[in-house]
């Protein structure tokens, strides 16, 4: 009966040990839960982002200006000026010659100020303008060359009074009759001036080194609507009937127009205004 007893004791100790390893051994719901808590996922690495082209702009477009400069054959470097003319005999000349020079191209001196071969021979007919004369290729021709001026009999103020009221808005069939002089002359005036305004704008305006530039197309009716002459319906109606539009850049520092051309709103026109500008 004692030994039975014993076992049975004996018995639960090992049961009650066996139990208190199983505990110790067994995870806790406490510690499962932070096993399975998730783990932070580092970052993801951020791929260099490539800008999409845009539709139509996946190739460079042709540009008739840029290919036309490209086939030109280039510029030869000047020949250097020939040697200035003095006359040793004859008297003093007193008319100033140095800004004037021998237009004709197969002279010698031909385009060179101040080398001393034109001379003032007078006024011929009684005219306003002096006639000069080249001592090496032996031409004669007025003061004029170049300008509105020249191959005109009307009076230089004339011309200019014209010109100028033309350039501040009067029209050309008014500024006929201010002057009395037929429409069409005062269209070959204006043509003239034009001419000689782009060789002054062209020898003047060249080698610009400027930052900031403005760009942009503009319509002249957009001044109408602004005040409310027209309505925009109306301007819009215009417009599409009118393919004429103004290109002007201007550098917005000193506000000088580097250039300004009248044409249509395509592509083709855009090349060649933005070759324009490049080549100043």
């Amino acid at each position: 009966m004692g030994s039975h007893l014993l076992l049975y004791q004996l018995a639960l100790l090992g049961l009650l040990w066996l139990c208190c390893m199983w505990h110790s051994a067994w995870p806790s719901d406490h510690a499962a839960d932070l096993q399975r808590l998730p783990q932070p996922l580092p970052p993801p690495r951020k791929s260099p982002r490539v800008p999409k082209p845009f539709p139509g702009l996946t190739h460079k477009p042709h540009c008739a200006a840029w290919a036309q400069a490209s086939e030109a054959p280039r510029l030869q470097p000047s020949p250097p000026p020939p040697p200035p003319m003095t006359s040793p005999r004859g008297r003093r000349r007193h008319v100033n010659t140095s800004q004037h020079f021998c237009p004709a191209p197969a002279c010698r001196y031909g385009g060179w100020l101040g080398r001393g071969n034109i001379t003032a021979n007078g006024y011929p007919s009684s005219g306003p303008w002096r006639q000069l004369s080249g001592s090496q290729c032996r031409g004669d021709v007025l003061e004029t060359p170049g300008t509105p001026l020249h191959g005109n009999r009307v009076a230089p103020d004339t011309l200019v009074w014209a010109i100028g009221a033309w350039a501040e808005g009067l029209g050309m069939r008014a500024v006929a009759r201010v002057f009395g002089v037929d429409p069409n002359t005062v269209r070959a005036w204006r043509m003239e001036a034009a001419e000689h305004l782009k060789g002054v704008s062209r020898s003047c305006i060249h080698d610009l080194h400027v930052s900031p530039i403005q760009m942009d197309a503009l319509f002249a009716l957009r001044s109408a609507v602004k005040d409310g002459e027209v309505s925009e319906a109306e301007a819009l109606t215009r417009l599409s009937r009118s393919p004429h539009w103004v290109w002007v850049v201007m550098e917005p520092v000193t506000t000088l127009l580097l250039t300004i051309d009248v044409g249509d709103r395509t592509l083709a026109m855009a090349q060649s205004f933005v070759h324009q500008v490049v080549q100043l």
